[in-house]
């Protein structure tokens, strides 16, 4: 699901664009700087509790941001999410599943889940920071300011993690700069590897 859905935005950037790049070229044959993504999504897999983190904190965020990309005034991104938003629907609600399992299971599945919590959770504030080009955007209709998805992520996010006995963490550092070219150091073994292949 998630390879067709960047595929989609990838070939759809490369036409507007109008450089000649294809989903390919943009997807292999940039430069680490010019990648600008959240920095959670180059964290490395790790131990399952991490992996699970992860994959609740972003498929909440992809389900809420698609979710308002629809009615985009941008008619081919409205298109892909809505596709998409059917499709995080259910990682949302496999991740939930998985969460819930976890957090209220053994004590080392315990253990484990709140400890992927407490390292993925630093990565959570990036996620809600507009940069210009998207504050630009959604100004136009064309893209969603992160900023007024906080609350309906928080709504499904805070409750589920209660339910699974589990805490929200509080971090002491916060991921930044992602969307502005900066990345984690796993992001450049990430990209040797896609790169290499």
């Amino acid at each position: 699901d998630l390879l067709g859905q960047a595929r989609a935005l990838l070939t759809y950037a490369g036409e507007v664009e109008g450089a000649g790049r294809d989903e390919d070229a943009l997807a292999y044959r940039r430069d680490e700087r010019e990648f600008v993504n959240l920095q959670l999504v180059e964290l490395p897999n790790g131990d399952f509790g991490v992996t699970t983190a992860r994959q609740l904190v972003f498929a909440c965020y992809q389900y809420e941001l698609y979710d308002r990309l629809r009615e985009s005034s941008d008619p081919t991104l409205a298109a892909i999410a809505g596709k998409a938003v059917k499709e995080v629907a259910y990682h949302r609600d496999h991740v939930t599943q998985w969460v819930l399992r976890l957090g209220d299971g053994t004590d080392e599945s315990h253990r484990r889940m709140q400890a992927g919590l407490e390292e993925v959770w630093p990565y959570v504030e990036e996620i809600f920071e507009p940069d210009e080009l998207t504050a630009s955007l959604a100004t136009e209709g064309v893209a969603v300011d992160p900023a007024v998805l906080r609350g309906s992520w928080a709504a499904y996010v805070e409750p589920l993690i209660s339910k699974a006995t589990l805490s929200v963490p509080e971090p002491g550092f916060h991921g930044r700069g992602g969307r502005k070219g900066i990345h984690t150091e796993a992001m450049g073994f990430l990209l040797a590897e896609m790169q290499h292949l």
